[in-house]
């Protein structure tokens, strides 16, 4: 399909973007058990005039009403089999034994090139370390996130392992106590 030809879309219309693309929601519930960080995947096909945050929110069965110490979030998409992949990433998994234990990749899933963002292959692992990263710098930087964490602090402990750091930090004392003077 050749977007450039295709009717214009203003952002926050409800007009299908990509006619014909059907829309996955993942939603990955992280959890611990035997202190070790746990996944499920759940998913589903997002239907008609259906918000993608609701439908995460209902795989997770997080619409109980109970909100203290869980968290969902959208953490990426992806393109696989001809669909869009909505992923959402939510915690603590209400039922961690029944879950794989998460063993991050040894490489981090990278695309080709600087025009070029999709990796040629995304598995699992890939997936549920970029959601880890990503609620583990949240914690940091998000106050509903960061508050949210304090009910969970043997699970944000072992997600805070995945934090990222930003290239080049300054770590260098003669940089941090530099006089205006």
């Amino acid at each position: 399909m050749d977007l450039r030809q295709s009717p214009a879309v203003r952002p926050g219309s409800d007009a299908p973007a990509l006619p014909g693309v059907g829309v996955i929601v993942e939603t990955l519930l992280i959890g611990m058990h035997g202190g070790r960080l746990t996944y499920r995947v759940a998913e589903r096909m997002l239907g008609d005039e259906e918000h993608p945050d609701a439908a995460a929110l209902r795989l997770t069965g997080f619409d109980d009403g109970t909100v203290a110490g869980r968290v969902l979030h959208s953490t990426s998409w992806r393109f696989a089999n001809g669909r869009i992949v909505l992923t959402y990433a939510a915690l603590p998994d209400p039922d961690p034994g029944t879950a794989l234990v998460f063993t991050a990749p040894e490489v981090l899933a990278a695309g080709g090139g600087p025009l070029s963002p999709a990796p040629a292959q995304i598995g699992a692992a890939d997936v549920v370390a970029h959601a880890c990263r990503h609620l583990a710098l949240l914690s940091r930087t998000d106050p509903v996130i960061a508050a949210a964490a304090v009910s969970y602090p043997q699970l944000w402990a072992l997600l805070d392992a995945h934090r990222p750091d930003v290239a080049g930090l300054l770590h260098q004392p003669e940089l941090l106590h530099v006089s205006p003077h």
